[in-house]
């Protein structure tokens, strides 16, 4: 597996100790053990037909065992320099205000996915680096799993970590009704997914 690279515009405002400690590189990613998405599409299809994101906005989803959706915030993310420390307090925070953490549990059962509506192509940058540092972190102090980050650029979206994506929707696309972005594929001997039902804003 190959990735790509590709400058962040708040590459130069970050101090170096700060970045070798709250940056991941793909690499890293890919060899932590983040759990696959069985349906990625369905996934970025629901968040965005339910949260309309532009460039520079975030959006933070719980995901149950089944891969239905919780709970999931958007918000705007403020230019800064890419630090993951200071995301992973963002994400926390909107983790706290729509969902109650699972800390009492020996295993999470529950997992984070972020999505990031961003400027740029789908190449991985020191920004996605510190997005993921916070997603990790984040998790981990509210008691979820760590799931997948997301990118949704102009070019379409894309799975960082794992080489999976699509062209629609994108940065740009109108989207779709929530009834046809959350209609699951058929599944044999499955009930129909109610992802994005119980979805809090």
């Amino acid at each position: 597996m190959t990735f790509g690279f590709a400058s962040s515009s708040t590459a130069s405002l970050s101090p170096p100790a700060a970045s070798a400690n709250r940056v991941l590189e793909p690499a890293e990613w890919a060899a932590a053990g983040i759990p696959l998405l069985r349906n990625p599409r369905e996934v970025v299809g629901g968040l965005h037909a339910r949260h309309h994101p532009k460039p520079a906005t975030a959006i933070v989803a719980v995901l149950d065992p089944d891969e239905r959706l919780r709970a999931s915030a958007s918000f705007a993310a403020r230019p800064a320099p890419a630090d993951g420390w200071m995301l992973r307090n963002v994400l926390l925070s909107q983790l706290r205000r729509v969902i109650p953490h699972d800390l009492r549990r020996r295993t999470p059962i529950r997992t984070a996915v972020l999505l990031y509506c961003r400027e740029g192509d789908g190449r991985w940058t020191e920004e996605d680096g510190a997005w993921m540092w916070g997603l990790r972190d984040a998790c981990t102090l509210h008691g979820l799993r760590c799931g997948a980050y997301i990118t949704l650029t102009a070019e379409g979206w894309r799975v960082l970590g794992e080489g999976r994506g699509g062209r629609r929707p994108n940065a740009r696309s109108v989207p779709e009704p929530l009834a046809l972005s959350t209609a699951p594929p058929p599944r044999a001997g499955g009930a129909s997914s109610e992802v994005l039902r119980a979805t809090a804003r």
